[in-house]
């Protein structure tokens, strides 16, 4: 049985796709970052000097769970868009953007390594811009679906460069004990003697 396939047709064949790119790329990135103990629960991200624009954790989660889905629409349409010249060669460009993306925080949270990790995301951001070029070709929609991204890689290389400027010794830095604040008041003090 040929044919042709009618848009509803069209539509649930990008929507399979999209069911199995989309949480996988949110439960892999998710993975990496749990794994290694990305964020502000990591006592050696928490002795760090971090730039005064740094954002608070919650945004990082958030902008995460964003990002991750548009890249996961994005590689859906690129997988839907079959017999699409140069889709190969995205998906090639999306695969290894990927696993440099789930590299990203091992490298810099677990082994310490704000310099090697800023090597990385410099490595993204070429391999974003050159992603960008060739998915635009097979679907403009996937491709503008990257920009969010690209434009986060900024800001994130920001902070990396910066995290390595204000921390030459990163990777041998050891985090320090926790401070307990305690706050008692006069009453209290009265009944400790």
């Amino acid at each position: 049985m040929g044919g042709i396939a009618s848009r509803s047709e069209l539509r649930m064949s990008f929507l399979r796709y999209a069911l199995v790119t989309v949480p996988a790329v949110m439960l892999l990135g998710s993975l990496s970052g749990w794994l290694s103990n990305s964020g502000y629960s990591n006592s050696w991200f928490l002795a760090l000097q971090k730039p005064g624009y740094m954002p608070p954790g919650w945004v990082f989660g958030v902008a995460w769970t964003i990002l991750y889905i548009l890249l996961g629409l994005s590689l859906a349409m690129v997988l839907h868009a079959k017999g699409a010249p140069k889709r190969s060669r995205a998906l090639a460009l999306f695969a290894v953007q990927l696993a440099l993306n789930f590299a990203w925080s091992p490298v810099f949270f677990a082994w310490h390594r704000a310099d090697i990790a800023l090597s990385i995301i410099a490595a993204m951001l070429v391999g974003t811009f050159a992603l960008i070029l060739v998915v635009w070709r097979i679907r403009v929609v996937a491709g503008l679906l990257l920009y969010p991204y690209l434009g986060w890689l900024m800001f994130a290389a920001l902070l990396n460069y910066e995290i390595v400027n204000l921390n030459p010794n990163a990777a041998t830095l050891e985090p320090g004990p926790r401070p307990i604040n305690i706050q008692l008041n006069a009453a209290d003090l009265g009944n400790l003697t």
